[in-house]
């Protein structure tokens, strides 16, 4: 691995805790200025590889560079680096001030420089005039805010978020998500931020990458992990799909065409040097992706029939769960609340809808090479 190509580099990384294998031979690069998100379940190993990227760890083996300097064993204070904890670790004895000049305490500056780096940083979370504000003045999101000035205002080249917004509510999380995703972009300061939630690290990142068990298990942009998902642990971790089982008879010019019970037999792109005749393949399908009809259509083909089993009211949207014969998963189908009320009615009657979709909306996800017959 070439130290000097990118900005953080993460050559090979193991750290274990006793018998558990806690992160697996990681290898990732972050540019300079990228808002990088590691995401996955509690468990996963993503806090740790965080930890270990701001030094409160020690791998066991591994490199770790920034610019392509060896941090490994840098103590936290040594690196060019600053955490933001979920629990915002806010001084309550001090004011918003204080806290957020805290770390500038040793670096002997003048009182008008100080409070002018201060009322920078106020001006820039927007709290401008809150400085002498206690701590338990603030609400949390003013909190946390706080806690990121305090962090920004140290010039780190990197800044490590360990899912910062975790404790706020719904509403305020989602104004949030759209603040901090504006202030990096404002400071241009490196992000790498460690959450759970998908729809968070999509909404804000750059760059994703999904880990579980220790491992990385796809690093790309947002849409391309959504719309093209390398594995079915990625797929059914990002968003809601639904799976069909089928086999490919053949491929063309990177065209695969493929058998299913309940597709029927349909083309889309699949790259030659992955998929081989005769594969067996999951074909995944958004529930966005998919049109519910309350009457058949006549001019398609290709439908899936069955019967709506559940509805979940949404808002804006309703996600419809079908069942169809011979599957054992109902298939979701989310759709603008346009014919709800007609819809609603068919669950009680229990009569027949339709499911159709394109081919361009199908993501082909590999399974194994035994063949299946239907």
């Amino acid at each position: 691995m070439n130290k000097n190509n990118d900005f953080i580099m993460v050559d090979g990384i193991t750290k274990t805790f006793g018998s558990v294998v806690a992160v697996d031979n990681i290898n990732l690069e972050i540019k300079q200025g990228e808002f990088f998100s590691l995401l996955g379940a509690s468990g996963c190993g993503k806090t740790t590889l965080l930890r270990l990227l701001a030094g409160f760890e020690k791998p066991d083996k591994g490199k770790i560079y920034i610019e392509g300097e060896d941090i490994t064993y840098l103590i936290p204070n040594k690196r060019p680096t600053n955490m933001v904890f979920q629990n915002y670790a806010i001084f309550p004895h001090m004011d918003v001030a204080s806290n957020i000049g805290y770390g500038l305490r040793k670096e002997k500056l003048s009182n008008k420089e100080l409070h002018h780096r201060i009322d920078h940083y106020l001006e820039l979370i927007k709290l401008s005039g809150y400085g002498n504000r206690k701590a338990d003045q603030l609400s949390g999101g003013q909190r946390q805010r706080v806690a990121l000035a305090r962090a920004l205002i140290m010039q780190p080249k990197v800044l490590l978020l360990d899912e910062p917004l975790g404790a706020l509510d719904k509403q305020l999380r989602a104004n949030m998500q759209i603040e901090l995703r504006s202030l990096q972009k404002d400071v241009g300061i490196t992000f790498v931020f460690v959450t759970h939630d998908q729809e968070e690290s999509l909404s804000m990142s750059d760059r994703v990458a999904v880990m579980s068990q220790g491992k990385i298990l796809q690093v790309s942009s947002p849409d391309e992990l959504y719309e093209k998902p390398e594995n079915q642990e990625v797929a059914n971790f990002i968003g809601t799909i639904n799976f069909f089982e089928a086999n490919i008879s053949s491929i063309h010019n990177e065209i695969c065409t493929i058998e299913s019970k309940y597709l029927g037999i349909i083309k889309t792109k699949c790259k030659y040097n992955i998929y081989s005749i005769g594969e067996h393949v999951l074909v995944g399908i958004r529930p966005e992706k998919l049109k519910l009809h309350i009457s058949k259509p006549e001019q398609d083909s290709r439908l899936i029939e069955g019967v709506v089993e559940n509805i979940s009211y949404l808002g804006e949207r309703s996600h419809y769960y079908i069942k169809t014969e011979g599957l054992s998963k109902l298939i979701s189908v989310s759709s603008q609340n346009v014919n709800r009320a007609q819809i609603n009615k068919l669950i009680t009657d229990k009569k027949k809808v339709w499911i159709s979709f394109d081919n361009d909306s199908l993501i082909l996800i590999k399974k194994n090479n035994k063949k299946t017959s239907f």
